[in-house]
């Protein structure tokens, strides 16, 4: 991967045009190679982690009313990950949280940017296992109930509609890796 060419890409002017509890949005105006200039849109958020749960022969999930699609979804486990924290305590937090599961261990998969014509948005998937039943604790905005699916199965239930890209990345990382 290359890096970033400043000089080809100038940031004649950067303009957030909004500020929201969740994102914020606006532009750069860039100087393109041609000299000419054009707004390119975008919204950033915070990074975030997705978590591939392991028991023995099933993947842990949880089932969720997401109101930006009006669907009721099926998806891994997942949320913000806080100033100063790093992934992996992110990922073992979430899953406690949103499962009730205390994971033994949890390692990195992967760690990109999303959609980067328009998000300003770091994702990491991460996998845990030797997981432990504990108390979870739901933020006042997680209604989610918890299911396991059989490994087999699990890809076949993540690409069902609504299917959502972190669940279904997160499983290719780790089948990728030998995890399931």
């Amino acid at each position: 991967m290359s890096e970033r060419a400043e000089h080809d890409w100038p940031v004649v002017e950067s303009v957030t045009e909004y500020e929201t509890g969740w994102y914020t949005g606006g532009y750069d105006l860039v100087e393109q190679p041609d000299g000419s200039t054009k707004k390119y849109y975008w919204a950033a958020l915070p990074p975030a982690v997705v978590v591939v749960a392991r028991t023995d022969d099933e993947i842990v999930f949880v089932d969720q009313y997401r109101p930006a699609i009006g669907e009721q979804c099926l998806e891994l486990p997942a949320g913000i990950i806080e100033d100063g924290e790093s992934a992996s305590t992110a990922a073992a937090r979430e899953l406690r949280e949103e499962t009730g599961f205390d994971p033994a261990g949890v390692s990195i998969l992967e760690d990109f940017w999303v959609a980067t014509g328009v998000l300003r948005h770091r994702r990491v998937i991460a996998f845990a296992e030797g997981l432990t039943p504990t108390e979870r604790n739901l933020d006042d905005n997680e209604f989610l109930t918890v299911t396991s699916v059989p490994l087999d199965e699990a890809l076949a239930v993540a690409r069902s509609e609504p299917a959502n890209d972190a669940t279904i990345e997160g499983l290719l990382l780790a089948r990728e890796e030998g995890l399931l």
